[in-house]
């Protein structure tokens, strides 16, 4: 018998932000894609930009309330108990996605600063430059933000098969960890 207590489910919080994380990732991704369907100087173009950052940010912000909530908070154990490569295997995909949570919002704000450009965030306010105008940094940056970001698709995509993995094919409780509802 453990010793240590551990809960069947992250709390409701936890799973609360899980999947609004989620949908701000689909949210700041499809506002980029929307914003190619009209052309340069368009207001509608604009406005996804300006979207895609806010958005962008707000997951900056709320990846570090995600990793408070990891860290003070108990991770219910798996059952039955995946082999060891699994568990370093998902703790590298958390690492490496929260290490994209936090790298593309600041690569963006980068960017920005670099382009000499306002880094808009919610209600009319701006973030301040994390750096002096640099059109050729700004050129670098993009291409690593965008490099990031199909990192990123990837592993959000492999993070969802290996949740539907544990489910269907190893018939573990990984996935009833995070879903909402009833424990």
């Amino acid at each position: 018998m453990n010793a240590i207590q551990t809960p069947k489910r992250f709390s409701g919080p936890s799973i609360a932000l899980h999947w609004l994380m989620l949908v701000l990732l689909v949210a700041v991704a499809a506002s980029m894609e929307l914003r190619g369907m009209f052309p340069k100087g368009d207001p509608m173009r604009e406005a996804f930009k300006t979207w895609h950052y806010m958005l962008g940010i707000s997951v900056f912000a709320l990846v570090w309330l995600r990793l408070l909530m990891r860290w003070v908070g108990p991770t219910p154990q798996i059952q039955p108990a995946p082999p060891a490569w699994q568990n370093a295997l998902a703790k590298l995909m958390h690492l490496g996605l929260y290490a994209l949570m936090i790298g593309l919002p600041l690569l963006g704000w980068l960017i920005l600063s670099a382009k000499g450009k306002p880094v808009p965030f919610f209600f009319g306010l701006e973030l301040p430059p994390l750096m002096a105008e640099n059109k050729g940094a700004a050129e670098w940056i993009k291409e690593l933000h965008e490099a990031g970001a199909t990192i990123g698709y990837v592993l959000v995509g492999l993070h969802a098969a290996a949740g539907l993995y544990h489910h269907y094919v190893q018939r573990d409780n990984t996935l009833q960890h995070m879903l909402p509802g009833k424990a």
